[in-house]
């Protein structure tokens, strides 16, 4: 029998299905696999019980000849942002450590009613908030990539950075990720796998810790177009208990899955083409075009004139909202307290906070205090939502001449650990081409394109019409199959 954790969502789900194998090895494969890749420090808490589980009652719904789910025997990992009853969910923070929530997140419940298992929780960014994968309470997650010619331990990106790194290392075949500015799509670059922030509102974010109400969206990351098909079809519904969630049919988009673009026109906008980009990334561009231009397509030129203001909106937009969100960790209901003796409740406040989130969180906090404080609230906050409208707006007359946009996903391959932590503006501008689509609430997809010189996986972007992840996922189809990307990490951990 081949090695099981080289398979992706398709190939377990059909193998269990087919009788190939049972979910119970499969399970065992990657329980395996995580505990010899705890160097990665992927994981936050890992749950075998769980997919051994959730795989026996594969193996008997087969046995017994019932309908099996689209994920049934399919382990998967949930990034720490998940509630999970029963299971320590942090966010990554000291201020959530030791929190065991009583109820299920609707994504996650959504993955374990279609057949899914839990392999564990999945470490990230504090709050969702960074792009490396080092402001996690936890330690830093390492990418199982490395430099050639180098031992430094490479970022996967963030924040899904553990959940990046768990992909691509083949410790789990599939991981849910959360998007707010880039958290899923970057990552994936970063780490070579495909990830799918799908419209705003087709998942329901009922039960995910919050960082940014009005951004925030779940979405898969796997190692091919077609799983993030399968998973995402898993994850997406309508909620109830989700103000913003869409009332709209789940399409099934892995049947509908076509690579032939013929007809559709393919949009390359000119401001996507930012000094400081690396040569890499714009060769890989280049080469984007050509492959969906094979694929039937017609490249057309476009532009998005706001784009170089959308990153300065969104360190406004998001900020003021995490700062409103945030807000509700003050020591008193649940989560860390810090009272010191003889002290008052502004002080329990004050110690609780400074004690239990770390530097970025604090940094966003207090960004999102200012610009929401009066006497700014105008100059800042409200002008960031009117660049947004604008934002959007650009993305909206994009679609009179185009179907669906191409652009880099990062304007560089990742970097190592440590590197930028002195630097928090060159970070941010990690997302600068992820955060348009992010702000306009626009489905969005990351496919990996080749390796750079230094053998570091570089990704490119498609960014899709609101509600229109199938013609996304179809154009990542066509980039997949004519890259031929099979690359894998040699394992050093």
């Amino acid at each position: 029998m081949t090695d099981l954790t080289q398979h992706g969502v398709k190939a377990i789900r059909d193998g269990v299905r087919g009788g190939d194998f049972t979910a119970r090895e499969v399970a065992t494969s990657f329980n395996e696999a995580v505990a010899a890749a705890a160097d990665l420090n992927a994981f936050i808490v890992t749950t075998p019980d769980h997919a051994l589980a959730a795989a026996d009652a594969a193996d008997k719904a087969r046995a017994d000849g019932k309908d099996m789910g689209p994920m049934a025997g399919v382990p998967i990992g949930m990034k720490d942002l998940f509630a999970t009853h029963g299971v320590q969910t942090t966010a990554a923070s000291h201020i959530l450590e030791g929190f065991i929530p009583q109820y299920e997140s609707t994504v996650s419940q959504n993955l374990w009613d279609a057949g899914a298992g839990m392999l564990g929780k999945l470490n990230l960014d504090q709050f969702a908030m960074g792009s490396s994968n080092e402001t996690s309470y936890f330690g830093n997650v390492s990418s199982p990539w490395q430099k050639a010619g180098s031992n430094a331990a490479m970022s996967p990106g963030g924040s899904s950075g553990g959940s990046s790194s768990a992909v691509a290392a083949r410790i789990a075949p599939a991981a849910t990720g959360t998007d707010t500015g880039g958290s899923i799509r970057q990552p994936a670059a970063f780490t070579g796998i495909c990830g799918i922030k799908p419209t705003y509102g087709r998942c329901s974010r009922w039960g995910v810790v919050a960082f940014a109400s009005s951004l925030d969206q779940a979405g898969p990351m796997a190692r091919s177009v077609e799983d993030c098909a399968i998973m995402l079809g898993a994850m997406a519904g309508f909620d109830p208990k989700d103000a913003t969630s869409l009332k709209m049919d789940v399409p099934d988009w892995e049947s509908a899955l076509n690579a032939d673009l013929k007809g559709k026109k393919v949009g390359i906008p000119k401001e996507y083409r930012m000094e400081g980009t690396d040569q890499a990334i714009l060769d890989s561009w280049e080469q984007g075009k050509a492959w969906l231009k094979d694929a039937g397509a017609q490249i057309v030129d476009i532009s998005l004139p706001h784009t170089k203001y959308a990153l300065p909106a969104y360190y406004i937009i998001a900020p003021a909202e995490a700062s409103s969100n945030l807000a509700r960790y003050d020591g008193v209901r649940y989560g860390l307290r810090d009272l010191p003796e003889g002290a008052g409740l502004q002080d329990m406040y004050a110690e609780t906070r400074a004690a239990g989130f770390g530097d970025e969180v604090k940094r966003r906090v207090l960004i999102g205090t200012y610009v929401l404080s009066a006497g700014f609230y105008d100059a800042y906050y409200n002008q960031a939502q009117k660049v947004r409208t604008l934002v959007a707006r650009d993305f909206e007359q994009a679609w009179d001449q185009c179907d669906i946009i191409l652009a880099p996903t990062t304007p560089t391959a990742s970097f190592p650990l440590g590197s930028l932590n002195d630097d928090p503006l060159t970070m941010y501008l990690n997302d600068v081409f992820a955060v348009p689509a992010s702000l306009a609430g626009l489905p969005a997809m990351s496919v990996p394109a080749g390796l750079n010189p230094d053998g570091l996986p570089l990704g490119l972007q498609l960014v899709g019409k609101p509600f229109d992840e199938q013609t996304v996922l179809d154009a990542g189809l066509a980039i997949q199959q004519r890259s031929g990307f099979d690359h894998a990490p040699e394992k050093w951990w």
